[in-house]
């Protein structure tokens, strides 16, 4: 998703997003695969390419945060790799690459190293240095710190030393402050408490707020300039140096984190000021480059309401609404080097596509035309390059260039060329009617590598997360390893997703389990009419969101053959307590608690329908879980062992709601291909034997 990040949209975490932590194996984890490989021959299809298994996904290259140097010639980004030593346990790294703006792509270098991932990189306005956060301290006292290193090469030393911390920093605009958000180092009591373990907390208390610090790069000294009851995040110098802008929520707590408000903050006086007076949340304010305008963002609380553009003068000057006209969600506004146009990038439909707004006119034009998912991520001062990353079925993000016509977009980097040796499963964007009321929908289909049109496939439904999001079409792994084992895979955006506008992304309103479901079984039906799926070898399987509707799925219908829900949420009414996102339940059921409209969370709630379910069903979850704590599975799971239904529940210690281990993010994997194999009749073709053996054992 490229909606702002709060708990609005937290809960919609997709699938696809929490297994693309990945990049090239080691050298040992190389080794062992060519020796998997000396013992077996490689599985390849019929044009002789080796197929994507999960070992394949493990090499990934995650390319994210382009950064522009101040004089446009380079640009620098991160790129997460997976350490895979032998015996040891396998961890992402994230580390910090340069490469020259106009290419190519083997001039990227590595800037970083070791064992430690660094993120939040920066420029010197003089750009001559590059700032980053990165780990410093002993190993059971690491705190993220401002280090700092020279362009042309050398190792980075630390800045900061806040005892609590950096969250994230900005440079000033003369290069001699840096301003850190970072909550209040503890009291000495404090500190003597949790070193004793004298650690009760009491919920809702004591939360840890964070502020805004500056920090003296010469005398090496820092200062609290806001000190308040709330908390702060994207703070934002003025080109003059004068006023910062910032956000504030409430608390720190995620269901407070859609609650927003944009300020503006004198630095000499400390008086501080609204962006605008709108009863609406205001956040992601930018100034113009010459510090006239500050284009922000107004959102209302639900997660399906339209997020707009805004502009208004910077000395507190009417407002006016730039996108009027326009369905879609704006994101980050990104201002052009005249001050005439602001730039941002928007979901529409299964794509992220480029936008632009006339400042005078306040006219929005798509700018671009492109299949996958262009994320602008900044243009230059001169305004003539953008750069951001890009995205399609075939190729993992990568960053682009271009001039601000957009008429075509230069890619600048290439970290998973590798992939050119290996089949891949194509796609296409599907349409049907929904069985509920005609309504059209649509959805990606992924094709099973040597896919021929008169053939029958085993199929599987993959619903995605939030509800409150959408599957785009950009590369996914999960999709591609099922496509290389001879699946056919449906991701269908149902009613609530985002993509369409505000009507359809609330279509859902106090209708979880109903209008979205039947919008998922007519695309399946859609698949057997077609001639594609077979229909006595249908699986489903979702995370989050879809974990949900695969749990409805699996008390509502026969039609699959086996489904696994993951991270799912089969209670709703136990489920709203238990969640960190409390009030996000509460926008799709007339904005009440279950205690005050117990019917609609337990009508739309699996587990009274429980009694239904007869399919051979593989539950999967993160012990960890705060969005969708355990519970939750093994309510369901134990009502399934105890009526004696064929089921398996997997538990991967550590992991929150978006898994971060690549051995359990492996193993989810393999167990996907492992179950539908058994039950779909379709055994897996990437995977040792071993494992699949030993895996196999498992299966109810």
């Amino acid at each position: 998703m490229i909606r702002r990040k709060s708990p609005l949209c937290f809960f919609a975490i997709l699938f696809a997003v929490s297994v693309i932590t990945s990049a090239p194996t080691s050298v040992q984890a190389q080794e062992g695969k060519a020796k998997q490989d000396s013992e077996a021959p490689t599985p390849r299809s019929k044009d002789r390419k080796k197929l994507f298994g999960t070992m394949e996904a493990l090499r990934l290259a995650r390319v994210s945060s382009p950064r522009m140097s101040p004089d446009g010639s380079r640009v620098a980004y991160l790129v997460a790799e997976n350490k895979m030593e032998k015996d040891k346990p396998w961890k992402s790294v994230t580390q910090l690459w340069v490469v020259p703006a106009s290419g190519p792509a083997n001039a990227s270098r590595q800037y970083t190293r070791g064992e430690e991932s660094v993120s939040d990189v920066r420029w010197s306005p003089d750009g001559k240095l590059l700032s980053l956060l990165m780990n410093a301290g002993d190993e059971k006292d690491k705190k993220q710190q401002v280090w700092f290193m020279y362009v042309d090469g050398g190792e980075p030393w630390q800045l900061t030393k806040h005892k609590s911390g950096v969250r994230s920093f900005e440079f000033s605009p003369d290069g001699k402050t840096l301003l850190l958000v970072a909550t209040v180092p503890e009291t000495e009591d404090q500190e003597k408490r949790t070193k004793n373990k004298d650690d009760a907390e009491v919920v809702d208390h004591d939360l840890k707020m964070a502020q805004l610090w500056t920090w003296d790069i010469a005398a090496g000294q820092e200062k609290q300039i806001i000190k308040g009851d709330f908390t702060v995040s994207d703070p934002r110098w003025s080109p003059d140096g004068l006023h910062i802008t910032f956000t504030s929520n409430p608390t720190p707590r995620l269901d407070d984190g859609g609650l927003e408000t944009a300020w503006v903050l004198d630095v000499a006086t400390g008086k501080q000021r609204k962006v605008s007076d709108t009863a609406d949340y205001t956040h992601t304010a930018r100034w113009s480059l010459d510090g006239k305008w500050i284009a922000y963002l107004v959102s209302r609380e639900a997660p399906f309401h339209q997020t707009n553009l805004f502009v208004a003068s910077s000395d507190g000057g009417k407002e006016r609404k730039l996108t009027s006209g326009f369905e879609l969600n704006a994101s980050e506004p990104i201002w052009a080097g005249d001050g005439k146009s602001i730039y941002f990038s928007s979901n529409t439909r299964e794509a992220v596509e480029i936008f632009g707004a006339d400042v005078a006119s306040g006219t929005v034009r798509q700018l671009t035309d492109k299949t996958g998912a262009l994320n602008l991520s900044e243009i230059s001062t001169n305004g003539q390059m953008a750069t951001g990353t890009w995205s399609d079925p075939e190729h993992p993000a990568e960053v682009f260039r271009s001039d601000l016509k957009f008429s075509a977009t230069q890619p600048i980097t290439n970290h998973n060329a590798w992939l050119a040796e290996y089949a891949l499963g194509g796609t296409e964007v599907a349409k049907w009617k929904s069985s509920k009321d005609g309504m059209e929908i649509d959805g990606i289909v992924t094709k099973p590598v040597d896919f021929e049109p008169s053939r029958k496939y085993a199929f599987l439904l993959n619903p995605h997360g939030g509800p409150t999001g959408a599957s785009l079409l950009t590369f996914n792994p999960t999709e591609q390893i099922l496509a290389a084992n001879g699946y056919l895979v449906l991701e269908p955006n149902f009613r609530g997703s985002t993509g369409r506008g505000e009507k359809f992304a609330g279509a859902n309103q106090n209708d979880w389990g109903d209008g979205d479901y039947q919008d998922d079984m007519s695309g399946v039906q859609t698949m057997v009419d077609r001639g594609w799926a077979e229909a006595d070898r249908l699986g489903a399987f979702g995370w989050s969101y879809g974990g949900y509707m695969t749990f409805w799925m699996d008390t509502q219908t026969d039609k699959f053959k086996a489904i696994a829900p993951g991270a799912g949420l089969p209670d709703l009414y136990s489920m709203y307590s238990q969640t960190d996102i409390h009030r996000y339940m509460t926008m799709f059921f007339d904005r009440k608690a279950p205690w005050d409209n117990f019917q609609q969370y337990w009508n739309h709630s699996p587990m009274k329908y429980v009694e239904n379910v007869k399919t051979p069903t593989m539950i999967l979850h993160g012990q960890s879980d705060t969005r969708v704590p355990i519970p939750q599975s093994e309510e369901f799971y134990r009502a399934l062992y105890e009526r004696h239904v064929p089921v398996e529940f997997v538990v991967y210690p550590r992991e929150n709601h978006g898994f971060i281990e690549p051995r359990h993010i492996q193993d989810r994997w393999q167990r996907y291909l492992v179950f539908f194999g058994k039950y779909l009749t379709n055994p897996p073709k990437t995977e040792p034997k071993d494992v699949v053996e030993r895996l196999g054992k498992d299966l109810p």
